[in-house]
């Protein structure tokens, strides 16, 4: 949740800077090196969050789950600060920057909510099990189903951006050139478009697929035990 305070607060100081009139696409001109400043930025809370679900953690899943866990507290206190500090979002609905890596996440504010809520109950799933006693081992089927529906949902996010930026520049084109700033220029351009709800609901629902197969592996552990 503190982390989640400096995420809302980093917010508000760039809004207020980049956004005084309120925040709305299309982006507002960004200097290069502050963009791949806010990259890095995030690519930095990822390492806090790893770091301390490790400590957390003694075993690999017991700290895969408190990943997901800090994860998702972090992200669902992060619109809870920014509604009390800016009133905004207007709506589960509005659209939002998600995450910039690997490419711009775009999606209404309700989506990384809902993943967050499927991850605070994986986690606990997992942990009730680690109490009771039962080793805990996220098998293979599991693995794939989850791993395919969080490229899906990914997917999902940068959908209408890449479609966007592959209008102007081919995939080989943006990977080969080496001054960025006309994709930054190009992106100040961008209004997000209709969400691609079928992909994400497709993601999501293979990912629950995933944790129920999860629970019945489980389940039938403490029947057994």
């Amino acid at each position: 949740m503190a982390m989640a305070y400096l995420e809302s607060a980093v917010v508000v100081y760039l809004r207020a800077l980049m956004y005084p009139g309120g925040f709305n696409f299309p982006f507002a001109p960004m200097d290069p090196d502050i963009a791949v400043t806010e990259i890095i930025r995030e690519a930095a809370t990822l390492v806090m969050l790893l770091g301390a679900a490790f400590i957390a953690g003694k075993k690999p899943t017991e700290r895969f789950a408190w990943f997901l866990y800090c994860f998702a507290i972090w992200d669902i206190f992060y619109y809870v600060f920014l509604k009390l500090l800016l009133d905004w979002p207007e709506s589960l609905m509005t659209d939002d920057i998600l995450f910039l890596i690997p490419a711009t996440w775009v999606g209404p504010v309700i989506t990384p909510i809902i993943l967050s809520l499927i991850m605070i109950g994986f986690t606990v799933l997992i942990i009730s099990f680690y109490q009771k006693g039962i080793h805990v081992r996220i098998n293979w089927q599991s693995w794939s189903l989850l791993v395919i529906g969080s490229l899906i949902d990914i997917l999902a996010f940068i959908w209408d951006y890449s479609k966007f930026m592959l209008r102007f520049y081919s995939f080989s084109e943006i990977l080969r050139m080496k001054d960025k700033t006309p994709l930054y220029n190009l992106a100040q351009k961008y209004i997000p478009g209709p969400f691609n709800w079928l992909l994400f609901i497709t993601g999501t629902l293979i990912i629950i697929g995933g944790i129920i197969i999860f629970f019945v592996q489980h389940s039938k552990k403490n029947v057994s035990s």
